[in-house]
């Protein structure tokens, strides 16, 4: 007597790893959150990089740097002014331009990086490099997520802002003296840490 048996059970091929996005670090994208910034006050610059979406127009919804000279270009509008103006003050004008071709544009602008307001740290630290200056920060601040080397002097830091050399003190500002010289930095400063 034959007993008939049943078809073994096929097992689902084995998931794939999920794979690590194909982006850079600090690339834009449309899943691309933008750099934390406060859209009705900071103020786009020169070489600011924004995402500007336009609903259900893949062919407007781009990334744009803001050029040398302030202004970004973008299909059907051309050249427009972007630097000195808000992401919320940009994004009125844009709606308004587009609105000649299309019948109530939804546009959004983020700011997807911050490179025309950065701060510079140098000498004796971890992780030297520009910095963007996205919030306001202050010198303690901005050292303490850099790391210092071994043998770095940080009782004689000197923050450079133009020709002004402006000394500062960790050790001081960590144990809550000399707290006036905790400033905040403007776009420009280099902090440097003297080994």
């Amino acid at each position: 007597m034959l007993v008939a048996q049943a078809p073994a059970k096929q097992q689902p091929p084995p998931e794939k790893p999920a794979e690590a996005p194909k982006t850079l670090p600090n690339s834009v994208g449309p899943d691309t959150p933008g750099a934390p910034v406060d859209l009705k006050a900071y103020v786009i610059g020169p070489e600011d990089v924004l995402y500007v979406s336009v609903f259900n127009e893949a062919q407007l919804t781009r990334a744009v740097s803001v050029r040398p000279d302030g202004k970004i270009t973008m299909p059907l509008i051309g050249d427009m002014q972007a630097a000195g103006l808000t992401p919320e003050r940009l994004n009125a004008q844009m709606k308004q331009a587009l609105s000649t071709y299309l019948h109530n544009p939804d546009v959004t602008i983020t700011v997807a990086q911050v490179n025309s307001k950065r701060y510079t740290v140098a000498g004796g630290v971890l992780r030297p490099g520009p910095y963007p200056l996205v919030l306001p920060t202050k010198v303690f601040d901005a050292l303490s997520s850099v790391g210092f080397k071994d043998f770095a002097n940080v009782k004689k830091i000197v923050i450079i802002r133009g020709d002004k050399r402006i000394k500062f003190n960790y050790k001081d500002v960590l144990h809550g003296k000399n707290l006036d010289q905790n400033i905040f930095l403007e776009p420009g400063d280099t902090i440097y840490v003297p080994e």
